[in-house]
């Protein structure tokens, strides 16, 4: 696997000659893409240049959030009724009504959004909320003494930040959580960024979401399509694979430094991811010019 990735920036005359007379799809995830990675999870704000940036290309191309956190946070964080957004890495979509088959899957319900118009909500891990909820109440609870540690339920997920917490605490926090987990063999443990998280064992993820939201838009098996994924965390490395097997598009790692990555190409920070998108959405103006 690569470790440097050419610049998504300094190759775009290339992105964009691949992408000539294709069906462009964006999808982005939020914390470190979007927004800049915080001590406070709950001020990660985007800027409102970051979400001009991103309602302008939703006006050109299909464009999904894929986030870790909750479907209604990064709804509330981004604020666009734009967009298609995927909460709990990919367990809980706001898709388009289909009329494909993805619409009769049996975790699909319909329902409307925000602004009264019909979407589908797939959830493939409905049945794990109350499990969700009860090992976050427990976690809550068994780490409330420790400073700095927070604790968020993403309704089918939980997680653990240790980001401010003291480096000699970070052990107890593990154990804590693992002590937790072996009641529950139908969750398991991932790592992110100064992060635990605690997620249901399902074969679901955020390339499935990728896929799944693909195929909503009408956009699966076709040569005419190119999905663009941007993420920086290890949980976008399974979207990441989806377009790398088979070359079906470009996955886009946000990284500072060189690291391990199934992404094509990297850019540095949120601050290079907007001038990536305003650069999309250039190139399609003047295609249309």
């Amino acid at each position: 696997m690569q470790i440097k990735y050419p610049s998504a920036l300094k190759s775009f005359e290339q992105i964009s000659k691949n992408a000539k007379s294709k069906k462009i799809a964006v999808f982005l995830d939020y914390d470190g893409v979007l927004s800049p990675i915080v001590d406070d999870p709950d001020r990660a704000f985007m800027s409102d240049a970051m979400r001009s940036a991103v309602r302008n290309v939703a006006k050109h191309f299909p464009t999904a959030i894929i986030s870790g956190r909750s479907r209604d946070k990064v709804y509330e964080l981004v604020g666009l009724t734009e967009l298609y957004y995927a909460g709990s890495h990919g367990m809980d979509i706001m898709g388009p009504v289909s009329h494909t088959e993805s619409d009769d899957h049996p975790n699909c319900i319909r329902s409307t959004d925000q602004q009264g118009k019909e979407v589908n909500l797939f959830q493939p891990a409905r049945e794990f909320i109350p499990m969700i909820d009860e090992v976050f109440k427990t976690l809550v609870e068994n780490t409330k003494d420790i400073k700095g540690a927070k604790v968020e339920n993403h309704k089918f997920c939980a997680s653990v930040h240790y980001r401010n917490v003291e480096e000699k605490n970070w052990p107890t926090i593990a154990q804590c959580v693992h002590d937790i987990l072996k009641d529950y063999p139908r969750l398991r443990l991932t790592h992110g960024r100064k992060v635990l998280e605690i997620r249901p064992v399902i074969d679901w993820n955020k390339g499935k979401a990728v896929e799944f939201l693909l195929e909503a838009l009408g956009l699966s098996g076709r040569d005419d399509v190119l999905p663009i994924y941007i993420g920086d965390d290890r949980t976008d490395e399974d979207a990441f694979k989806v377009l790398r097997e088979g070359s079906r598009g470009y996955g886009i790692l946000v990284s500072s430094v060189p690291k391990e990555s199934k992404a094509f190409y990297s850019v540095r920070d949120p601050s290079e991811v907007k001038k990536f998108l305003k650069a999309l959405v250039r190139c399609k103006k003047f295609e249309e010019a």
